[in-house]
């Protein structure tokens, strides 16, 4: 296969892998994990700002995130707070192979935000991309949790004006997804020559 043919297969073939449907206690190794991180970090950015910062979460991590998360959502979710919610935040890490907090440190002297959160999602794309690349191994980027509450950013040293983008789950799968379907591209496509 050459690389044309890799990567459209690799696009075209990523998919959400949801914690209920990873392999428990399998972890990855965390070489994999750092391979995601660096090709994350060669994502395009304006400026050279290089926007993203991530902060990793395994093994007993895994439990303190749960923790941490759980007792920051209770404390500032405020009319949002659900009961069932608070106690699946105390689960859902725990059935992970690694969590990575997903941030976008500001430059808001050089940059608008939009241009740094664009930089910081390609950036997570990268990390999908290569999962992907792995046999066997899957994730999901989630906006849920604690993801909106500004309390959250100091644990994961993120400062008021930066920007809490999501978590990033991942694990072996033990439930592959579904394959992914799309309208054609021409629907979404105006083409002026």
């Amino acid at each position: 296969m050459n690389k044309s043919e890799l990567i459209n297969e690799l696009i075209r073939t990523r998919r959400s892998v949801f914690t209920q449907q990873f392999e428990p206690g399998k972890v990855i190794p965390d070489a994999i994990i750092w391979q995601a991180l660096e090709n994350a970090n060669w994502a395009p950015n304006h400026k050279f700002t290089e926007p993203w910062r991530f902060t990793v979460f395994t093994g007993n991590g895994l439990q303190k995130l749960a923790e941490q998360q759980a007792e920051i959502y209770k404390n500032f979710a405020g009319p949002k707070y659900k009961q069932n919610k608070y106690e699946q935040m105390l689960v859902t890490p725990q059935q992970c192979s690694h969590v990575i907090a997903i941030g976008c440190k500001r430059h808001a002297d050089q940059l608008p935000e939009m241009e740094e959160v664009a930089a910081v999602a390609c950036a997570v794309q990268n990390i999908y991309l290569t999962i992907s690349a792995y046999e066997g191994l899957g994730g999901y980027w989630s906006t849920g949790g604690i993801t909106f509450i500004e309390e959250a950013k100091p644990l994961f040293g993120l400062e008021p004006d930066d920007i809490l983008m999501g978590f990033f789950y991942l694990g072996y799968v033990k439930v592959p997804s579904v394959s992914g379907k799309r309208k054609p591209v021409q629907e979404k496509v105006t083409w002026i020559g």
